[in-house]
């Protein structure tokens, strides 16, 4: 049993059942035993591989479409180029090699990483030098200035709550003990409306996940990009609308029982991307993963990289592409979304 399975078991003995967000929330973020304060969880020593650790061609195509943005939007002469959950800050690195030849781009940007890991803000640090770097603990720490923002496999790992209905009534989703051991069970009937689009017309055995911490980090980016500029690309696995109970946790780049290893596990769900989108009313596009890299470039990029490689090396470049765009691998499975001023153009990449 992991110590922080231990620390739940006492604070449910004392207190009783905790929300499935509650206990999300402290197998990831605990600040001695959490999943993202303890480790570096990425690569084949981890737990799960991010496209930006699979090809530098995610980064560049990502750091060339903001740039774009920001040239359209008039080339603010200053502006907060900031990244959540940064991991190693591969992405980062792929995003400032790219757009190193665009004038002004640098020189104007203000980097900021959103991180909680101090294991991996350090990581951070020494990758991303000699650039000068910020770290914030959430978006309401950034400048008041234009915005513009990359999220990728970022809100995918923020708690979310579960609600079930049976028919008759809604119940949310708890942990709670069962011969001292985790357990997963619902509440009593929900008396307090649910008003979200995804609750209404519910059929028998319905399930609705919310996630309020996305909310809030949406409120924050709405602010900035619609009082001053900028965009946001949000990168993840996920769907147009709730889809039923889509807790999972990974160890080793395996699935595993979300409630057998607090702590060592990492925990997710997928992205409702309507329910993010609605936060910025009109001014937002969507597209999958594979046919947005397309129209970025991916394919004469992938090309001209292949042109210096042999053996080996051009095997697994040819797999990272088919791995970043193809509809079986994370073409599909993984969306975009863009969001930006209402009365300004949307980012390139998408339909």
């Amino acid at each position: 049993m992991t110590p922080l399975a231990h620390l739940l078991i006492r604070r449910i003995r004392a207190t009783g059942p905790i929300t499935l967000a509650d206990y999300m929330a402290e197998c990831l973020l605990h600040p001695d035993h959490g999943y993202y304060t303890t480790r570096d969880p990425l690569g084949a020593a981890g737990d799960f591989t991010t496209a930006p650790e699979i090809s530098q061609m995610f980064g560049e195509l990502l750091g060339l479409c903001l740039a774009q943005a920001w040239l359209d939007q008039g080339a603010p002469a200053t502006f907060t180029l900031a990244e959540l959950g940064p991991g190693r800050g591969t992405l980062m690195a792929d995003v400032l090699r790219a757009t190193r030849g665009v004038p002004g781009f640098h020189a104007a940007a203000k980097i900021v990483l959103v991180e909680a890991s101090p294991v991996l803000r350090a990581t951070q640090t020494a990758r991303l030098a000699p650039h000068a770097i910020h770290h914030a603990t959430s978006l309401s720490d950034l400048p008041d200035q234009p915005l513009f923002l990359l999220a990728n496999e970022f809100f995918d790992a923020l708690p979310v709550q579960q609600f079930h209905f049976d028919g008759q009534v809604w119940r949310e989703r708890l942990v709670g003990l069962r011969d001292d051991h985790l357990t997963f069970g619902l509440s009593d009937p929900i008396t307090r409306p649910l008003t979200a689009p995804a609750f209404a017309q519910p059929l028998p055995g319905r399930v609705v996940e919310v996630c309020s911490a996305a909310h809030a980090y949406l409120h924050a980016a709405r602010g900035r990009i619609h009082r001053h500029g900028g965009a946001a690309l949000i990168v993840d696995y996920g769907g147009w609308g709730s889809s039923g109970d889509t807790v999972q946790a990974m160890r080793r780049h395996a699935f595993v029982d979300p409630l057998a290893e607090p702590g060592l596990a990492d925990l997710t769900a997928h992205v409702d991307f309507a329910a993010l989108a609605v936060l910025f009313g009109p001014a937002h596009a969507y597209s999958d993963q594979g046919s947005f890299l397309a129209r970025l470039g991916i394919g004469a990029r992938a090309a001209r990289l292949a042109q210096s490689l042999t053996g080996d090396a051009l095997q697994s470049h040819h797999a990272a592409y088919r791995r970043l765009t193809h509809p079986d691998e994370m073409g599909s499975l993984f969306k975009v979304l863009a969001l930006y001023p209402p009365d300004r153009r949307c980012p390139p990449g998408f339909a």
